[in-house]
């Protein structure tokens, strides 16, 4: 039977999963007697958790909220869970940076001395992107051992399963044969998904790898120092690999149209384009995209007239796909 504070600890965790557990559920969760059970949760009432027990067949127990906060509680991986949403948070721009970076400091005071070697290391960026998706999650100890390594300055090396298709977020599609070595500069959040970005030694450029396809190998290299990231920031970095461009941070293709909509109506939807009034009705639409189709694909999707300016890339893109929808209208 695991010892008193490790089965309080462990009762709490799940009070605090779900809204109802039945007593017997919990012994069974706990591999402890319902009798035990009872006495355990006295035991968290005496510390000031409201903890309410229901009658019935299935009789039990709820965490209710309390007009006093109790101490809290956190296993190790809620601890460094809290942390990295903190760190998150200090960087969004949502106006609670301060906020968010005093509560790191309480956390961090009363967390012990191993905790917060490891809360230290956790160093990450978050740029705005993409907007996320639902998708794998990154293991929350691979976050911590690229941050660390981030921190330390220290030659990577680690194994990296290959995307399932191509472009699936990777600058290496499949194929890329593990172990990987690296500089690991930037551990980033971006579009829902953790990145790490470095410098591989091995092919001398360099790469963003998503967090949930590295498994890293011990122990790390030696200390180097860090390599200017082209594009200046992060941010930019980001922005320019997605985008499919190499340093520029522009995209690759980048075409002029004008719309029969008012530039109000455009202007809405239209996240990194220039949108100038010609009218009431009428506007000037300069956007980009990291293909000709992709580009001509976004602005069909206003429903309004259109006038191609230019290039000829854009209005030969269009009528390509001009003639894929006839023939899917058709149902050829």
């Amino acid at each position: 039977m695991p010892k008193t504070s490790a089965r309080l600890l462990a009762l709490l965790s799940l009070l605090q999963a779900r809204r109802d557990w039945p007593g017997a559920l919990l012994a069974e969760r706990l591999d402890i007697s319902p009798r035990t059970v009872r006495r355990d949760v006295d035991r968290l009432r005496e510390l000031g958790y409201p903890i309410a027990a229901f009658k019935g067949p299935d009789g039990g127990y709820r965490l209710d909220p309390g007009a006093e906060p109790p101490p809290m509680l956190f296993d190790e991986e809620q601890a460094v869970a809290l942390a990295l949403a903190l760190r998150i948070a200090t960087t969004t721009g949502a106006g609670i940076e301060e906020a968010a970076a005093r509560a790191l400091v309480t956390v961090r005071q009363v967390m012990p001395a191993r905790l917060r070697r490891r809360i230290d290391t956790l160093q990450v960026a978050a740029v705005e992107g993409p907007a996320a998706r639902p998708g794998p999650q990154a293991d929350s100890n691979v976050l911590v051992v690229l941050a660390a390594a981030v921190h330390a300055r220290e030659v990577l090396r680690f194994d990296h399963a290959p995307a399932a298709t191509p472009g699936a977020g990777d600058d290496d599609g499949p194929g890329a044969l593990p172990p990987r070595r690296v500089q690991p500069h930037h551990l980033v959040a971006w579009g829902g998904c953790w990145y790490l970005v470095a410098f591989d030694l091995d092919r001398d450029d360099w790469r963003t790898f998503r967090a949930d396809r590295v498994t890293p190998r011990t122990p790390t290299g030696p200390r180097f120092t860090p390599r200017e990231l082209p594009g200046g920031t992060v941010a930019a970095f980001m922005a320019a690999r997605f985008r499919g461009s190499q340093g520029s941070g522009d995209w690759p293709c980048r075409g002029e149209v004008i719309l029969g909509l008012p530039a109000a109506a455009v202007s809405r939807h239209t996240h990194d384009g220039v949108v100038e009034e010609l009218g009431p009705d009428r506007c000037r639409l300069v956007l980009g995209s990291w293909s000709w189709a992709g580009l001509a694909a976004a602005v069909g999707r206003f429903d309004a007239d259109i006038e191609v300016v230019g290039p000829a890339e854009l209005r030969h893109a269009f009528a390509r796909l001009a003639h894929r929808y006839a023939n899917a209208a058709a149902g050829s």
